[in-house]
């Protein structure tokens, strides 16, 4: 048992080693080389500072740029009633198509008793 015991440590003590060797060496942080001088980049700072902020987003990024449109506004209403009349591109088979105007045979007072009779609770006669 004490042989194992030798065996094994020299074998960890190996592994040790070989693991060693392969490590990678640190040689220590990088020096930066720049052409500006302090001068230079503390002005850079100072006009970057009052600029806007090119990374705003929502309402820090101030007001919304105003669009000027070339269209009148009849002919942006035409396309609008056109498009509402049409069918919707981007639905599916079923609902592809505007639904059509169902005539019901029922005459609108009996349609509102019923509608009262149903927010009552009451029972409608079968």
């Amino acid at each position: 048992m004490n042989a194992s015991k030798i065996l094994s440590a020299v074998a960890v003590a190996l592994m040790a080693v070989a693991g060693a060797a392969h490590a990678e060496t640190y040689e220590g942080v990088h020096r930066l080389t720049s052409a500006a001088s302090r001068a230079d980049v503390a002005a850079q700072a100072v006009v970057a500072a009052h600029s806007a902020d090119p990374y705003a987003t929502g309402a820090e990024a101030g007001p919304a740029q105003v669009f000027v449109s070339t269209v009148s506004r009849d002919t942006v209403r035409a396309q609008a009633v056109v498009a509402a009349r049409s069918e919707n591109p981007y639905s599916e088979a079923v609902t592809s198509r505007v639904a059509p105007v169902l005539a019901s045979g029922l005459d609108r007072a009996s349609v509102r008793a019923e509608a009262r009779a149903a927010a009552r609770g009451e029972a409608l006669p079968l």
